[in-house]
């Protein structure tokens, strides 16, 4: 058999007049008149058949039955609250598989992990390094971090950074072998990270597309053509996103001062399903907080830093050595 139990409007103008020994304190803050508040508990009294508070001077006290019956329902309104506010948070924990480019894994997100741990601590990361589409709809994959042009369909996207391209190289190579102009480029390799398309692009900004056919090496991936010119294995094209770290440190240099916007652009992609996940949405919200910081901080002089410039009239170089 189901219990009784009092109506709820009674009770919370019970327990907000207990709490603050007064009509009117509880009223303010329940947003009813004196008058509601002081009907309700009279027909909370006679639904229970004792009386629950007496009145001392301006204020009221709570009598033996009222300071009985006060502790429960304070138990039960906090306990509607924290669940409450269990359902309508983020979720803070849990297990999440991110796909995301590799030279943007380890140049970007590696380096802030402790900063998602420090504020999420609950939440285990499996972080895959790949820009495959076919990750997108994987079932073990719940967001994407991919580069594109974003024409993928039949799911939910969002733009997450643009970026501009320029040429990287080893502090050490340039001292031995110095990139005084952009027709020095013709003495080191090329490192290719994709199948040509971006360094075409530079060069022909940098109205020296006859150098395309130089010395080269394919590699994987972007995060690989870093790699390598940070060995001094060649020069690059760094990007204003990952390569920006290792400009800081004095890791690579950028000799000149002509950027060009890149092909594609960065996005957080995933499932339509899967958006309205909360764990997923907390990763998201880091994400585009991480860089809205980031985007905060670029106006600020760094050491190495890039200032990165779209196609003008003439290459400046940057400096034959770097310090």
């Amino acid at each position: 058999m189901a219990k009784r139990l009092p109506p709820l409007n009674p009770l919370r103008a019970f327990e907000a007049t207990a709490r603050h020994a007064s009509l009117t304190k509880a009223a303010s803050e329940l947003n009813v008149t004196h008058g509601a508040i002081s009907h309700q508990i009279k027909a909370l009294e006679q639904s229970l058949g004792v009386k629950l508070f007496e009145r001392v001077g301006q204020r009221v006290k709570l009598t033996p039955h009222g300071a009985e019956l006060l502790p429960a329902v304070s138990t039960a309104f906090d306990g509607i609250a924290a669940a409450t506010q269990r359902l309508t948070r983020p979720a803070s924990s849990g297990a999440l598989s991110v796909s995301c480019v590799p030279a943007l894994l380890l140049l970007w997100m590696t380096p802030r992990l402790g900063s998602f741990t420090a504020q999420y601590p609950d939440i285990q990361l499996t972080l895959i390094a790949s820009n495959d589409a076919k990750d997108i709809r994987a079932s073990h994959i719940d967001v994407c971090v991919h580069y594109g042009d974003g024409r993928w369909t039949d799911c939910w996207m969002r733009k997450w950074s643009g970026l501009e391209l320029f040429p990287v190289v080893s502090p050490t190579l340039i001292n031995n072998r110095p990139i005084r102009s952009v027709r020095d480029l013709a003495d080191h390799v090329f490192l290719h990270g994709d199948d040509g398309r971006e360094w075409h692009t530079w060069l022909a900004a940098a109205d020296a597309l006859d150098l395309d056919s130089g010395r080269r090496h394919r590699l994987g991936d972007a995060r690989m053509a870093t790699e390598a010119a940070v060995h001094g294995h060649g020069v690059a094209l760094g990007d204003s996103v990952t390569a920006s770290a290792l400009l800081a440190r004095g890791m690579l240099v950028a000799p000149f001062s002509l950027s060009v916007p890149a092909v594609d652009d960065f996005y957080v992609v995933c499932r339509n399903e899967m958006r309205a996940t909360p764990i997923v949405q907390v990763f998201i919200d880091w994400l585009f907080a991480e860089k809205a910081g980031d985007d905060s901080r670029a106006d600020a002089p760094v050491a190495g830093r890039l200032v990165t410039r779209r196609k003008r009239p003439a290459l400046k170089v940057m400096g034959g050595k770097a310090s």
